[in-house]
């Protein structure tokens, strides 16, 4: 439920809030670790817990969290351990993510029942049965006037779903599996939820979509803080879905303002990366398609990549080698910048494995989501500092259409747009997907020869960018801020780019 603050996004803001303000403060990291938890959720013990039922509950279940925000492995289950364990090893400027990124912290799942067929309250108890009747497997029966389904019997047909005049007969889904487009969720021994990182491509769709909170992804937000803290001039570079995330007077023209107060020296647009990108992407569908593959896809969101890798290796050299924004604007900062670190902001998890990669660690050296970031703006009170507009000053220019990156099928129309100013007769046709289920169908119709000949758009979170597990915002109510901040730009195709001189020079690593 972006744009709204629930019992969960309550609980992880203040969490982010609390870890970075550990880390501007300062003092004893570790006993300040264990106090968090009673300061996030005071009460006695004996005391209902808001969320769980039991105080004691809760701060366990605060006390991963915790550690989960400053980078730290969960703890193991049965076994004698504090909070505050390897929290020295965290309280450095560099350190890259011990995977797994995406956690589940067992004891707060809920054991959801996955692919159920339940009769709800709703049962009017009437006389025609229809539910009885077109069962297949006889496995509804009357109970104290209602329609009762045997478990053990039942096929999950949906036929009698189909046939309740009252709609009372539901099917029950573990709502983080639904929300996995690769199908790595299922139920470990006890019915709680269970991650095949093999499958997995972090796109964290099941941290947003667990309505319990029992999922959480690793931050480095005490990292960067320390990095600021050492004099490192510290640069960030925001994600093409940054507009509005922070609220509406947080505007791009105040974000140098804002982000100078958390301790950063500038601020740069991804979108400027982008804009690079797509002149790659471009030359490269141009060279590649038709002569040596049979279509391109796109390399800019992570888990979509990450997806063609795992479930449809014999298309990996199908992959456009163009580098990713961040990677490209994150090159161009440290050329400017020499000595200087770099922290990618947006809304992607996934963005923060592949800044882990071997070859971008040197280029990338944090990333955080923006809900990570407005923690930090609470921590030192900018989120309700309102900053005058006398600070306000724009942002590196970057291009309309590298701008619309982070909705659906803007990277594609951005390449498109880019190969018609090269050759205006060259028809380019191009299919897009959101969500990993519908990608994964798009690569079988690809596979099936479907679009040879085509730009192959895939986003991992519905919608594209503006719906990533680390935004703040509703989204259709982004895609109207990112439209509106895109048509402010002074021009429109990547190769009108003042920048694009500078890709020869960071495309390779001195």
């Amino acid at each position: 439920m972006r744009g709204m603050e629930t019992g969960k996004t309550e609980i992880r803001h203040r969490v982010f809030t609390e870890i970075a303000r550990l880390a501007y403060e300062g003092g004893d990291y570790a006993e300040a670790l264990e106090e968090l938890t009673y300061k996030i959720r005071p009460g006695d013990p004996d005391e209902a817990g808001s969320y769980r039922g039991s105080v004691l509950h809760e701060r366990a279940v605060i006390g991963e969290r915790l550690r989960l925000a400053m980078g730290l492995p969960m703890r193991k289950m049965g076994v004698h351990n504090n909070i505050r364990d390897g929290v020295d090893a965290s309280v450095i400027a560099e350190k890259y993510y011990e995977l797994p990124l995406i956690n589940v912290i067992k004891f707060a799942c809920n054991k959801c029942p996955d692919n159920t067929v339940v009769v709800t309250n709703l049962c009017q108890g009437c006389l025609e049965r229809p539910c009885m009747s077109v069962c297949p497997k006889h496995a509804i029966s009357r109970v104290k006037g209602q329609a009762y389904i045997d478990p053990s019997i039942c096929i999950r047909c949906g036929k009698c779903m189909e046939a309740c005049s009252f709609k009372a007969i539901t099917r029950l889904e573990r709502p983080c599996k639904k929300a996995c487009g690769v199908n790595a969720i299922s139920s470990d021994d006890h019915g709680r939820a269970e991650i095949d990182y093999s499958k997995c491509t972090s796109c964290g769709q099941c941290l947003v979509n667990c309505p319990f909170g029992a999922i959480s992804d690793k931050s480095q937000i005490f990292q960067t803080i320390m990095a600021i803290k050492s004099g490192t001039p510290v640069y960030a570079i925001l994600a093409p879905a940054f507009v509005g995330q922070w609220g509406p007077d947080a505007i791009p023209e105040k974000m140098h303002a804002a982000f100078s107060r958390l301790g950063f020296a500038d601020v740069y647009e991804a979108a400027t990366g982008a804009d690079l990108c797509v002149i790659e992407e471009a030359a490269d569908f141009l060279e590649e398609v038709p002569s040596n593959h049979s279509f391109m896809v796109t390399s800019c969101c992570p888990s979509w990549s990450d997806l063609v890798k795992k479930m449809f290796p014999e298309m990996k050299g199908n992959i456009s080698v163009a580098m990713t924004p961040m990677v490209l604007t994150a090159r161009f900062v440290k050329k400017q910048h020499p000595g200087c670190k770099v922290v990618f902001v947006g809304p992607c998890d996934a963005k923060k494995l592949e800044a882990s990669r071997r070859t971008v660690r040197s280029d990338v050296d944090f990333v955080l989501t923006f809900e990570e970031v407005l923690g930090m703006f609470a921590a030192k009170g900018v989120d309700k500092e309102c900053i005058p507009m006398e600070e306000a000053r724009p942002l590196t220019q970057a291009g309309a259409d590298a701008r619309m990156f982070s909705v659906s099928g803007g990277v594609a129309q951005a390449v498109v747009n880019a190969i018609k100013s090269i050759d205006p007769d060259r028809e380019v046709m191009v299919a897009k997907a959101t969500g990993l289920d519908e990608c994964r169908k798009m690569l079988l119709m690809a596979k099936a020869g479907k679009y040879d000949g085509y730009l192959l758009e895939g986003m991992a979170c519905p919608g594209g960018c503006v719906a990533g597990a680390g935004t703040l915002q509703p989204v259709e109510k982004s895609k109207k801020e990112v439209s509106g901040f895109s048509a402010r730009a002074e021009y429109s195709c990547a190769y009108d780019t003042e920048y694009k001189e500078y890709l020869p020079l960071i495309e390779e690593k001195e």
